[in-house]
């Protein structure tokens, strides 16, 4: 198998890639994993992860300054229909549209805007750091094996701007932070995740393992 993390300038990279590396060896599954801002390279891959840390304006910038490269996702994403995983600003970069200071147009791959994250409960701080259990909105393979719900295992968010989609059915699970926040979303072979599961130990391994073994 072919796992191409795309390489934009954004994103933990290599921490990402050893987690994948990991989660693939103790899984006992064969995969290649390649960081990559070739996008021939991320044309080819069985899999193919878009991670991304920082604001959504900067990150859309840096994917379009590499010639080819949303062309690329597009084809292999959308068209070719393989498995795709956006990682935090990754994930909201799928939305409609961004609005982080201004309007900054997303793929577009679910319908939804990314808007600043406003807790119920003015004690708690922005950004969202730290680690919080998930509430599955619905039964997802991505989530298979993961202990769920509130006495269930931890995953860890850094962030200031939450994913609202236009279609409730989108969103497969949801944490916990002054009100409902998304927490992973998405619709046939696309998938992304607000939270960091290269960070989220137990949780994340788990998840990663379940991405490389999804069938959707």
């Amino acid at each position: 198998m072919k796992l191409a993390i795309v390489d934009y300038g954004s994103g933990n990279l290599c921490s990402a890639a050893k987690a994948f590396e990991r989660a693939s060896s103790e899984a006992g599954i064969s995969v290649n994993v390649n960081v990559t801002a070739d996008p021939d390279q991320v044309a080819a891959a069985d899999r193919i992860i878009l991670p991304g840390v920082g604001a959504f304006a900067d990150c859309k910038k840096g994917l379009n300054a590499i010639d080819g490269m949303t062309e690329a996702l597009h084809q292999v994403v959308i068209v070719n229909g393989q498995p795709f995983l956006g990682i935090c600003v990754g994930m909201q970069l799928m939305a409609t549209c961004g609005k982080e200071h201004d309007v900054t147009d997303g793929l577009d791959w679910i319908g939804g805007e990314v808007i600043a994250l406003k807790p119920n409960d003015s004690s708690l701080k922005i950004p969202h750091m730290g680690w919080n259990t998930l509430d599955a909105r619905c039964d997802h393979a991505l989530l298979s094996d993961i202990e769920i719900g509130p006495d269930g295992l931890h995953a860890y968010f850094v962030h200031s701007y939450q994913f609202k989609t236009d279609n409730p059915e989108h969103v497969l699970a949801e944490a916990e932070y002054g009100g409902a926040v998304t927490a992973l979303i998405g619709r046939d072979n696309l998938a992304g995740t607000q939270f960091h599961p290269e960070k989220s130990q137990s949780l994340g391994l788990q998840f990663i393992t379940n991405f490389l073994t999804w069938t959707p």
